[in-house]
């Protein structure tokens, strides 16, 4: 029996989490996915995958034997693009997904100009709001503001760190009173970003340390152009990236709140599958976009990256935060 395809059907198993989905992928039935993983267990004399009624989920020794199996499978396939030349011209699709407004104020011309760099790819841009799985819906790169996500299916790698602000119209501050502690938020109309991972709880960081503030969210959105405009129009408080509201602030459209206290860090990351570590194409697009986002503060002050055209209010969107 092959052994490189009883490695391929353990590693699909443990990304997707069911025999059943990697079957699918694999485009073979669910007993021949079976009988590969089973036969490399009985090989190897030890339980890669502890399966339920639910689930299928490996094991400690199961953990270990997939980074290595993953790493094998991507040396195989890069030796094989090698022989294809496929290393010097990249060739084939690109499948990237990336938050609605950071990718079409941003993205879509960094991506534009990788196009013109490598003729010979398909590159598919999806921008949506809404957290996607980079693994189940097969995009190759996924462009992400949040907290970097663990996950032994995906590699991730930070471009830049974003600070958030809190921040409300100077209309709004004059009329309520600006607060002075974060308990304070407890009773003022905030607006709320849909997809944080805290809920409704907002994490500040100050000088007694860091607390989490439950708010009263008055407006809620998936969208941070939706929450900037409330926030301008004297809705309330609203907490967002420091790039997302720079302009505003400059222009005294938003005032920042309560500066002592400050979110925690999230990042401009990119995830991918980890058994496309080795891809070049990945590998090429991965370098570009940390060329064009990695460390710089001018786009993060609410300007494109040099050579870029375009609006200056990029967001987030619910690919991460």
């Amino acid at each position: 029996m092959d052994k490189f395809e009883s490695l391929r059907a353990f590693t699909h198993v443990v990304e997707r989490g069911s025999f059943a989905a990697a079957a699918r992928h694999l485009e073979l039935s669910r007993s021949a996915v079976n009988k590969l993983v089973a036969k490399l267990e009985t090989e190897l004399g030890v339980q890669l995958l502890q399966r339920t009624t639910r689930c299928v989920s490996p094991t400690e020794s199961g953990r270990a034997f997939y980074a290595r199996s993953v790493e094998i499978l991507a040396a195989l396939a890069e030796a094989e693009r090698a022989v294809s030349q496929l290393q010097a011209e990249p060739k084939g699709m690109l499948r990237i997904n990336a938050p609605m407004t950071f990718g079409s104020q941003f993205l879509a011309a960094a991506i534009a100009r990788f196009a013109v760099q490598y003729p010979d790819l398909r590159l598919e841009l999806t921008l949506n709001d809404r957290l996607v799985d980079p693994i189940e819906e097969g995009f190759d790169l996924t462009v992400r503001i949040a907290t970097p996500p663990t996950s032994p299916a995906l590699i991730v790698q930070r471009l830049a760190p974003i600070e958030r602000v809190l921040c409300a119209a100077p209309s709004y501050l004059q009329a309520q009173g600006t607060p002075q502690y974060p308990s304070e938020l407890r009773d003022r109309p905030c607006l709320h970003y849909g997809y944080l991972t805290s809920g409704n709880q907002w994490q500040l960081v100050g000088p007694t340390g860091e607390q989490a503030v439950t708010i009263h969210s008055t407006f809620c959105s998936n969208n941070g152009e939706a929450l900037r405009e409330a926030a301008i129009r004297g809705l309330g408080i609203t907490l967002l990236p420091n790039f997302m509201v720079a302009q505003a602030l400059s222009r005294g459209e938003l005032a920042i709140v309560l500066p002592k206290y400050q979110p925690p860090l999230i990042w401009l990351c990119l995830l991918y599958p980890s058994h496309h570590h080795l891809s070049a194409k990945v590998r090429l697009l991965t370098e570009f976009l940390q060329a064009q986002f990695g460390d710089r503060p001018d786009w993060q002050l609410g300007s494109p990256p040099a050579g870029h055209g375009g609006c200056a209010d990029p967001y987030l969107g619910s690919s991460g935060h």
